[in-house]
C-alpha cells in the first residue's frame, strides 16, 4: 500500500509529540478488541510511561460501536481527552464520524480492504491489509475478528516505537501465561509489525521512548481496588444483584475472597457471596448480617439504590451497620448504563423514608477505593448506620495507575459493642444515649448475658427498644439520630486542601473529577491564574470546608451532574456562605476533561459572578 500524505503546509506545522498524545481505537462491541487495547496500554506502562485507559462501550451485548481511549503523558496528566491525535478506525460504520474528531496532521490507521470509506486528505493515513494477514495465517471462523485486532496492534507498535518483546510480555499478562494463545496472537502481531517497517513511511510526529516513571506503580480498576480493600476491611458477607457498572466489583471480591478467606485447616470458605433475586433482597441480607455482627456489604448503581431505599431507611432508623457501594452511572431510569456521572449524591445523602441523612464517602483514586473499602466498615460500626461509598463508572471500570496499597495496620474499629462482662458491669438499654453523642451501645447476637438481648425493629420504639407510638418517644429518638449524625462529622476523612493565601478564587470538587481538575489547575497556573483547591472526601461536611469557603470570594463547585447536587448540599449546610458558591455542573456521560473545565471557568469568571449560585454547562 502507498502512504497518503498530508499537504506540505500542514506538514510544516507538525511538531514532535514524544510521549504525549492520545489514541482512540474504534471497534464494534463483542469483537474481542479489549485484549489488544489492554495489551497496548500495559506495554506503554511497562516502558515506564504514565498512561490512562478508558473504555467507552454500549449497553448491548454485541455489535454496537465501542471506543477505547489511551492517553500517554510524561507529566502524568492521563485523564480523559476528548480530542485524540491518533485514530484506529476499525469500525467501518463509524469511520466517517470518528475522523471528524481529528485535527489536521493527526493520524488515521484503517483497514486498506475497505472500499466505501472516504479518507481525509489533511490526515496522515496508514492503510493496513488486514485480510491479507489473516489469510496468510490461515485464520478462519469466529476467531477471525478477535485475531484481526492483532493487526492494528502490530501497526501501532511499529509506528510508535514499542519493542516487540514489550508487547509479548504484556500479551502474556493478558492471557495469564497461556503460551498457545500468546504464540498464536504474536504470529499476527509480528507479521503486521514487520510489514509496517517495510511498507509504511512514517511521517507523523507521535512516538514513544522508554522512561522510568511507573516503576512504583501498578495498573488496576477501581472496582478491583474496592473489592481488595473490602477484603482487608473484614467483609464477611456480600449480597448483590448484577448491574452495570458495579458487577465487576463483586466478581473481583469473590475472586479475592476465594483466594484469601479460607480456613487454613479445612479449606472451607469463611465468607459468603450471594447473588440475590433482586436488589431489595440483597439489601435485606446485608441488614440482617449487619445486625448479627457481620461486616456486610453490597454493590449496585442508581436503579439498585432506588430499590434499596426502604432497607436503607430501616438501617438508618434501626441503626444497623452496613456498607453500600454505589458505582454511579447516568440516570434517570435506566439512563445510560455504560456512561459515568456523579448523579446519585442528593439521592443517597437523603435516602430513606422521612427524615434521614446518610454518611457518604467519595473516593477519587485507586488508593482511596482501597482505603475506603476498609474505612466504610469502620464508620458503619462506629456510627451504627448504613455507609454509602459513591464511586462511578469511570473510577470503577476503567484502568488506572496507582502506587501499591498500604497494608492496614490498625485493628478494626467496631465501635460501642458490649461484651457479657460489660453488660454485667454497666447494664444495657439499646437506645439510651449514655455519652451524649447520639451513638448508643449495642450487643451482638450470641452475647451470653441474659440482659444483652433486645428487639430490633423499624417501627417506633423508645430508648429501651420497646415498641412505642408515643409522640415523646418518637421525637426523642429522631432528635438523638440527628445528634448522632452531627457527631459523625468527627469520624469523616478530612478534606484534601491545596491552599495559597493570596487567592480569592477556589475550586471544590470530589471523586473522579480529580484528574481533570489537576490538569486544568496546572494549565491555568501557567497562564497566571492560580486556584486554591479543596477536595471533599465525605459527607457530612465539617468546619474545614466552611473555613475554606469563608476565605474565598468565589468558590466553584465542579461536578458531573446536571443540577449541581453537591453545590445544593453545601449551600443548604452553610447558608451564610451560599452566595460565594458557584456551580460548574456538567453531564454528557463522559469523564470530565480539563479543556471543558478551563473554557467554562474562564467564561464564568470573566463575568465576575460573585453573586452567582448556579451555572449549567
Amino acid at each position: 500500500m502507498t502512504l497518503e500524505r498530508i499537504d506540505q503546509n500542514t506538514t510544516a506545522l507538525v511538531e514532535d509529540k514524544l510521549n504525549n498524545f492520545s489514541i482512540v481505537i474504534a471497534t464494534a462491541n463483542g469483537t474481542g478488541s479489549q485484549t489488544a487495547n489492554l495489551t497496548l496500554l500495559r506495554a506503554l506502562f511497562k516502558m515506564g510511561l504514565p498512561v490512562g485507559g478508558k473504555n467507552v462501550f454500549p449497553s448491548n451485548i454485541q455489535g454496537l460501536p465501542t471506543w477505547y481511549h489511551i492517553r500517554v503523558n510524561e507529566q502524568g496528566f492521563v485523564g480523559y481527552n476528548p480530542q485524540p491525535q491518533i485514530l484506529v478506525a476499525f469500525n467501518e460504520e463509524t469511520a466517517r464520524e470518528d475522523m471528524t474528531g481529528l485535527s489536521p496532521g493527526n493520524v488515521c490507521v484503517y483497514p486498506s480492504d475497505w472500499r466505501n470509506v472516504s479518507l481525509r486528505d489533511d490526515l496522515v493515513n496508514y492503510g493496513m491489509p488486514v485480510n491479507q494477514f489473516l489469510k496468510e495465517a490461515g485464520i478462519r471462523g469466529k476467531i477471525r475478528d478477535y485475531m484481526a485486532n492483532m493487526v492494528y496492534l502490530g501497526v501501532l507498535a511499529q509506528l510508535l516505537g514499542i519493542p516487540q518483546d514489550t508487547i509479548q510480555e504484556a500479551l502474556d499478562y493478558q492471557f495469564g501465561g497461556r503460551k498457545k494463545l500468546v504464540d498464536s496472537n504474536m504470529v499476527i502481531f509480528a507479521s503486521a509489525y514487520e510489514w509496517t517497517a517495510d511498507n509504511l513511511e512514517k511521517c507523523d510526529p507521535f512516538r514513544v521512548e522508554p522512561r522510568n516513571l511507573t516503576a512504583d506503580q501498578l495498573l488496576i480498576t477501581g472496582n478491583e481496588a474496592a473489592a481488595l480493600g473490602s477484603v482487608f476491611g473484614g467483609v464477611t458477607l456480600a449480597s448483590w444483584y448484577p448491574i452495570t457498572p458495579s458487577t465487576s466489583l463483586v466478581e473481583a471480591l469473590n475472586d479475592f475472597l476465594s483466594e484469601m478467606r479460607r480456613d487454613p485447616d479445612s479449606g472451607e470458605a469463611t465468607y459468603a457471596v450471594i447473588q440475590a433475586e433482586d436488589e431489595i433482597a440483597a439489601a435485606g441480607m446485608v441488614m440482617g448480617a449487619g445486625f448479627a455482627g457481620a461486616r456486610a456489604m453490597t454493590a449496585t448503581s442508581g436503579p439498585g439504590i432506588s430499590l434499596m431505599s426502604e432497607f436503607a431507611g430501616l438501617g438508618y432508623f434501626a441503626e444497623i451497620p452496613s456498607v453500600i457501594w454505589d458505582v454511579q452511572r447516568v440516570g434517570p431510569s435506566t439512563g445510560l448504563p455504560t456512561r459515568t456521572s456523579q448523579g446519585d449524591v442528593l439521592f443517597a445523602y437523603y435516602l430513606g423514608h422521612g427524615d434521614t441523612k446518610n454518611v457518604l464517602l467519595f473516593p477519587a483514586n485507586m488508593t482511596e477505593c482501597f482505603d475506603f473499602g476498609v474505612l466504610a466498615f469502620d464508620l458503619a460500626e462506629q456510627i451504627q448506620t448504613p455507609v454509602f461509598v459513591l464511586s462511578d463508572l469511570d473510577l470503577g471500570m476503567n484502568t488506572w495507575m496507582t502506587p501499591p496499597f498500604e497494608y492496614p495496620t490498625e485493628p478494626m474499629k467496631r465501635g460501642k459493642v458490649l461484651t457479657a462482662a460489660d453488660v454485667e458491669e454497666k447494664g444495657f438499654h439499646r437506645y439510651v444515649d449514655v455519652d451524649g453523642d447520639g451513638i448508643t451501645y449495642r450487643t451482638l447476637p450470641g452475647n451470653s448475658h441474659p440482659l444483652a438481648a433486645y428487639f430490633n425493629r423499624g417501627t417506633g420504639h423508645n430508648r429501651f427498644a420497646v415498641y412505642s407510638e408515643k409522640a415523646d418517644d418518637w421525637e426523642e429518638n429522631m432528635s438523638r439520630l440527628n445528634q448522632k449524625f452531627e457527631s459523625a462529622r468527627q469520624f469523616m476523612p478530612a478534606a484534601i486542601v491545596d491552599y495559597d493565601l493570596e487567592n480569592e478564587v477556589a475550586i471544590i470538587a470530589y471523586g473522579s473529577t480529580l484528574p481533570a481538575i489537576e490538569e486544568a489547575r496546572y494549565q491555568l497556573a501557567a497562564e497566571g491564574m492560580h486556584l486554591n483547591f479543596l477536595r471533599i472526601r465525605a459527607l457530612p461536611i465539617n468546619d474545614t470546608i466552611k473555613d475554606f469557603v469563608a476565605r474565598h470570594q468565589r468558590v466553584y463547585v465542579v461536578e458531573l451532574n446536571r443540577d449541581g447536587q453537591m453545590h445544593q448540599i453545601l449551600a443548604s449546610e452553610m447558608p451564610e456562605l451560599a452566595t460565594r458558591l458557584i456551580s460548574l455542573a456538567h453531564l454528557d456521560g463522559m469523564p470530565l476533561d480539563a479543556n471543558w473545565l478551563i473554557t467554562k471557568f474562564k467564561a464564568v469568571e470573566s463575568r465576575n459572578l460573585q453573586s452567582a449560585t448556579h451555572y449549567q454547562g
